[in-house]
């Protein structure tokens, strides 16, 4: 029997080929779940060398027991069901600001048909239900699910006290990663967008009334005409970052809940010993892609025919509304 043969011998290649990478985190589809376990958790438990880096994600920390789901997984639940509620309001708006007066082919004649709507959306009760709380949980919960996530990163790759030379150029340039936060996909970055333009928006057209005025009763489909005749410039601006911003933020947003975001998108060639199974997969993901951004650019474009093809046209408005109108715009700042 050779003896040398059960002796341990070091490798070179196997040293040379060992390289420190800074770590970076983990950026999965399924934002609501937790993260996989340590290497020092076994049998759904931590040992006591892991027990410091277990984020406070238990439902205990929000007097909920026994349920085992920690704040992201209601957070994000919170965004889920408030898009709910704000896509009742966002149907509505489109057909009395776009689908009708398309379909009128005339701003006056579609008047009634906003102020009808309004019974629906502008209540005392349907307002905060339907508009306000839903756009402040939608955007609060992302905010804070971020911030959860980018504690969670930090304590589980730095521990609870990161060394000073994490922030370096190698762990700030990793793909995905930026001191800590997950990455940041085109959905979050559209909401953003959308919920800036939003706010003025909701600002220009119903607080800024009801500041002035007492009421919003005067304002409606000529108002944004007249808004598009006396400040033109800032008015196609406004509305050519909204709609776009809007719609798409709406299309893709559903299609990550319905579970179509996730597996959609052009990837690059990653062999994986079955040609045909992983080209089928590359065009399914590219389908789905194609699909949902073809949902998106329909929606802006039937937003836009009948908002700026039509309302943005209808003209100036006469008289003392008009006169109250350019009242209003004039408090606005930049107009």
């Amino acid at each position: 029997m050779d003896n040398h043969s059960l002796r341990s011998k070091a490798s070179s290649a196997t040293l040379v080929s060992l390289l420190e990478l800074d770590p970076t985190p983990m950026d999965s589809p399924n934002v609501d779940k937790d993260l996989p376990p340590l290497p020092g958790q076994e049998d759904g438990k931590l040992s006591d060398s892991t027990t410091s880096l277990k984020s406070p994600t238990t439902s205990t920390s929000l007097g909920l027991s026994g349920s085992g789901h920690g704040p992201i997984y209601y957070l994000t639940r919170i965004q889920r069901y408030s898009s709910y509620t704000f896509t009742l309001f966002g149907a509505l708006h489109l057909a009395t600001t776009s689908i009708i007066p398309l379909a009128a082919q005339s701003v006056p004649a579609s008047e009634s048909y906003l102020l009808l709507a309004r019974e629906i959306y502008q209540t005392p009760l349907s307002e905060p239900l339907l508009v306000a709380l839903p756009v402040l949980a939608h955007v609060g919960s992302g905010a804070a699910i971020r911030l959860l996530r980018r504690s969670h990163n930090r304590r589980r790759y730095y521990g609870e006290h990161p060394p000073p030379d994490t922030h370096t150029a190698a762990a700030a340039t990793a793909p995905g990663y930026c001191f800590g936060w997950p990455a940041f996909s085109y959905v979050a970055a559209s909401g953003y967008v959308f919920a800036g333009v939003l706010a003025a928006h909701m600002v220009v057209n119903r607080g800024l009334p009801l500041a002035v005025e007492g009421d919003s009763a005067n304002i409606g489909l000529a108002y944004v005409a007249h808004g598009f005749v006396r400040h033109r410039y800032v008015s196609w601006l406004a509305y050519a970052v909204l709609l776009p911003a809007g719609c798409g933020h709406m299309v893709w947003g559903w299609a990550k809940w319905v579970g179509l975001a996730q597996t959609a998108g052009w990837v690059p060639e990653r062999p994986t010993g079955n040609a045909v199974v992983d080209r089928a997969s590359r065009k399914k993901r590219r389908r789905r892609l194609l699909v949902i951004n073809g949902v998106a650019a329909a929606a802006t474009a039937l937003w836009a025919a009948g908002g700026l093809g039509i309302v943005a046209r209808g003209g100036e408005t006469m008289g003392w509304v008009g006169k109250l109108y350019d009242g209003l715009y004039e408090k606005v700042p930049g107009f």
